[in-house]
């Protein structure tokens, strides 16, 4: 009972550490505040959960076409990936066609290539939006932001101003939850 106090106290201290010295250093980023208030719920959610939970991001075009890939992750390693792409009628029907449909284990992660994207966890989301998605330059993009009821990242990208059709450069996350 003992030890495991002592790793909890140290795990807290640890995360603590970090967030300390992350916060001191204010970085140039668009949305800074609704990040560093979601990055805060995300550590708390996470530490809640295990850091065991899947998420599912997804894309879709104005033609119809989408895709969707939900992510299972134990303890912090990424286990899973399942990923389908379909094309919707443009009929007005409601017909959905699965173009393609394929799941991957701890044995075969990534086997499949960049086709459902990279590999990576929350933390790795939030790590990209921080680096890339909110530097985006002001001047020339429209950045976005958003999170779900629980605080947590569910989209955040940029669009080139001016673009029409399909221009977002970011993720969109449908759901997290526990595995």
């Amino acid at each position: 009972m003992i030890k495991k106090d002592l790793m909890k106290n140290l795990y807290l201290l640890t995360l603590l550490i970090l967030l300390s010295a992350t916060s001191c250093k204010k970085e140039n980023i668009a949305k800074s505040d609704q990040y560093d208030t979601s990055y805060k719920a995300w550590v708390s959610y996470k530490t809640n959960i295990h850091n065991s939970y899947k998420y599912t991001i997804s894309s879709g075009s104005w033609t119809g076409y989408g895709r969707a890939t939900t992510t299972g992750i134990n303890n912090g390693k990424i286990i899973s990936r399942d990923y389908v792409s379909f094309k919707s009628h443009n009929d007005g029907s409601g017909i959905v066609d699965t173009l393609k449909n394929w799941h991957e284990n701890i044995s075969n992660l990534n086997t499949h290539g960049q086709e459902a994207g990279e590999l990576m966890t929350i933390d790795d989301i939030y790590t990209q939006a921080r680096t890339v998605w909110l530097k985006a330059d002001t001047k020339t993009n429209d950045i976005y932001f958003e999170t779900d009821k629980n605080g947590l990242l569910s989209s955040c990208g940029f669009v080139p101003k001016g673009c029409q059709d399909d221009c977002f450069n970011g993720i969109t996350i449908t759901s997290i939850s526990t595995l």
